[in-house]
């Protein structure tokens, strides 16, 4: 696999951004890598505030799902504050939705991580990974990806099957309905490290951590924003 420098996200918003008066709402449920999130949609022109709870989800267009951790530290702080039905309704009301690494596996029923109960927005639920030939747990790294989208799809432009992206897990979905992957990762096997149903998007992987392919992501989905 072909070496790349550090990712890192550019210090201050340009005049690449397309999207100024997008409103992005950051979930905060205490781990979640917030900073690098925040400043690559601000980079895009996009607007972005942090949310501790659903007081302000009247003030956004689109939410963003940031998530490190453990799944069941991730869930049981989303149920103390009321975040986890807030998003489900959220997602279920047909608004815009882009969750990260944690924030695609708690779309889920549950995981193998833990005890808690996942969001339920999909059927299926979280392994961890079973591999072997030198392959170190986590996966971690730069790995590429294979679409499952035509290439005149939106959420398409500017990438194509083989770019690289960052991924920090040890968990991948095992989802029950294949229409729902939206990229594929081999890693030993492959593994779903994208996913897509109507309004709602997720990656296994960071793309704020994922240099110029990343934040194409995110152009590409604050864009499809109605």
């Amino acid at each position: 696999m072909a070496k790349f420098p550090r990712p890192r996200v550019p210090s201050h918003p340009s005049s690449h951004g397309v999207n100024a008066a997008r409103k992005i709402g950051v979930i905060d449920y205490g781990t979640g890598n917030l900073r690098s999130v925040v400043k690559a949609f601000e980079f895009l022109g996009a607007e972005a505030s942090i949310l501790t709870d659903a007081t302000r989800f009247d003030q956004i267009e689109a939410l963003v799902f940031p998530g490190q951790g453990t799944f069941d530290q991730c869930m049981s702080s989303l149920r103390r504050s009321s975040l986890d039905k807030a998003i489900v309704e959220w997602i279920e009301c047909g608004k815009p939705y882009f969750g990260i690494c944690l924030g695609l596996q708690a779309l889920f029923e549950r995981s193998e991580e833990g005890d808690q109960k996942g969001l339920s927005v999909f059927p299926g639920r979280v392994r961890k990974f079973t591999v072997s030939d030198g392959l170190k747990i986590p996966h971690m790294g730069w790995n590429g990806v294979t679409w499952n989208l035509p290439p005149d799809d939106p959420m398409r432009r500017d990438l194509t099957d083989g770019d690289q992206f960052y991924f920090v897990h040890s968990y991948h979905v095992e989802n029950e309905d294949g229409r729902l992957s939206l990229m594929k990762t081999n890693y030993g096997y492959p593994f779903t490290s994208g996913l897509s149903h109507e309004n709602c998007f997720a990656t296994q992987f960071h793309p704020e951590k994922s240099q110029a392919k990343g934040l194409q992501i995110y152009r590409n989905f604050l864009e499809k924003i109605p």
